[in-house]
């Protein structure tokens, strides 16, 4: 018996009367939660729907994601989380490529009308049966979408004992960003998924007068899934809900819930960093752990945020198919900003060539990992599961180097690597450089088609308030400071630029 919502169950036995979730007014112990995921498992059975069944859950950062999610682990069943920005067409291919059964879909408001999509994709796909609607009025059993969430619960007990599943059943099915093409469901299963949250948690110590947690990531994303929601709630901390990140706000309810504790990605460190610079806003004092992930961070915000908060920014790197973490900077050893750390416990990472050889020595090489957080595999897809499934070890397609220490530093994405005449030119390592630059605020670096070179570099630069430059000077500034083969030939100027739901930069869309 090993089922992921011990880390819930645990804590709700130990501190009932704590509080759990944090969302705007709202104060919710862990005794609440735990009941409404116990009556949402009871939902679950009363339909015929368990062990082996899939379930869907397109939801926000509000307090339905934990009462679901918990819920359909308890049931022994599957959760398939979906990201809330997917319009019909592709929550109709992401219900119909998992197999789902039953799908809770957060109702929305009229400017964000999540539940008509949910609706909309969830009709064209004959195989899901069952459709609920997680109500954005508090405790409304009614909705014009289907049928309430709260009206399916209405007299259900809020004691379950949790269906038996085994380590390794498969707890969760995330998908993958699609980035780089047709998004793939890895399958995690309830080791994986927990021992990755405990590991993780015991990394850092926690706060004997108890930790408090923002949750801005998504926690449809598997960082914020593991490393926010379920280590907070091993570790019986409260988790402050925040469903959109906006810079301000993110800082204002820091300062107000006293939080402790903040996982985002380097956008999202960037954008307060931003706020506080043009603003003067205030710099919360209560932060004693900042985590960042999911992309490299920019060495320039390392500095600047450890400068402004006191403390650095550690970071670590990971993806959905690996429960995410992977490896950290690690409290208890020198932080080497640019780095992603060392291993966790439990998990072997190797520097490989193309052809699958160990890479010794500073590399570079694409990572390749094995360990307690790889994943079954993609859902339904064994080809693709072979591909980057070999003999034990997860092909990552990220490149990194290895210092003298054993500090591992993401370089790029395999894919990301730009071919000009012949040359590996490594985005990453342009776009430290430019960041230096007094007027270059965030800047990303792509290849673009070139007739004699095969692929151009250029790069999408957006320009730090207060300042003046063009198009030109940061070409001609490029030239001076980067080699000749390498330097970016085009500059754009932005305002913004395109991110997924996590604050990841889409290259793809820059291409």
């Amino acid at each position: 018996m090993l089922n992921l919502s011990i880390v819930l169950e645990d804590s709700a036995r130990a501190v009932p009367d704590r509080t759990a979730l944090v969302y705007g007014d709202l104060r919710l112990p862990y005794a609440v939660v735990d009941s409404v995921a116990n009556q949402m498992a009871n939902l679950l059975v009363a339909r015929g729907i368990g062990s082996g069944d899939k379930v869907a859950l397109l939801c926000p950062n509000v307090p339905y994601f934990p009462f679901v999610y918990f819920g359909i682990l308890k049931a022994g069943a599957t959760v398939v989380p979906l990201n809330v920005l997917l319009r019909p067409r592709e929550i109709e291919y992401h219900l119909a490529d998992s197999d789902t059964t039953a799908f809770f879909c957060f109702e929305g408001t009229p400017e964000v009308p999540m539940g008509a999509r949910g609706r909309a994709g969830f009709d064209a796909v004959a195989g899901c049966e069952h459709f609920f609607v997680l109500p954005a009025t508090p405790l409304a059993t009614e909705s014009e979408h289907g049928e309430s969430f709260w009206a399916a619960l209405s007299g259900l007990p809020g004691e379950f004992e949790t269906v038996r599943t085994g380590p390794d059943d498969t707890a969760a099915i995330l998908y993958t960003s699609g980035t780089t093409g047709r998004p793939k469901g890895a399958e995690l299963t309830h080791a994986n998924m927990l021992i990755n949250a405990l590991v993780s948690d015991e990394m850092f110590p926690a706060d004997p007068e108890g930790d408090v947690s923002l949750a801005v990531l998504p926690l449809f994303h598997s960082f914020g899934q593991t490393s926010v929601m379920n280590v907070s709630l091993r570790r019986r901390a409260t988790l402050v809900l925040m469903p959109r990140f906006e810079p301000g706000e993110a800082l204002a309810l820091m300062r107000r819930e006293e939080v402790t504790m903040f996982a985002g990605v380097p956008t999202m460190y960037w954008a307060m960093l931003s706020k506080i610079h043009a603003e003067g806003a205030e710099v919360p004092t209560t932060l004693r752990l900042a985590v960042s992930g999911a992309a490299a961070c920019p060495v320039e915000v390392l500095k600047d945020f450890e400068s402004l908060f006191g403390i650095p920014i550690l970071e670590g790197y990971g993806l959905s198919e690996t429960s995410p973490a992977v490896c950290f900077n690690q409290l208890g050893r020198p932080t080497k900003p640019g780095t992603i750390g060392f291993p966790l416990w439990g998990v072997e990472m190797r520097l490989v060539d193309r052809d699958g050889n160990t890479v010794e020595g500073e590399g570079p090489g694409e990572i390749a990992v094995r360990g307690h957080n790889v994943m079954k595999g993609y859902h339904g897809r064994p080809e693709d599961t072979e591909e980057v499934l070999r003999d034990g070890w997860f092909h990552t397609g990220d490149l990194a180097t290895r210092d003298e220490d054993g500090y591992y530093a993401i370089v790029d994405r395999t894919k990301d690597m730009i071919i000009r005449g012949g040359f590996n030119i490594y985005p990453r390592e342009l776009e430290e450089v430019l960041m230096t630059h007094p007027a270059v605020s965030l800047v990303a670096v792509v290849g673009v088609p070139h007739d004699s070179h095969g692929e151009e570099v250029k790069a999408y630069v957006i320009p730090a308030p207060g300042t003046t430059v063009t198009e030109d000077e940061l070409v001609a500034w490029c030239r001076e400071n980067m080699a000749a083969y390498k330097y970016p030939r085009i500059v754009e100027l932005r305002d913004t630029l395109p991110m997924t739901a996590t604050g990841k930069i889409l290259k793809r869309e820059l291409r």
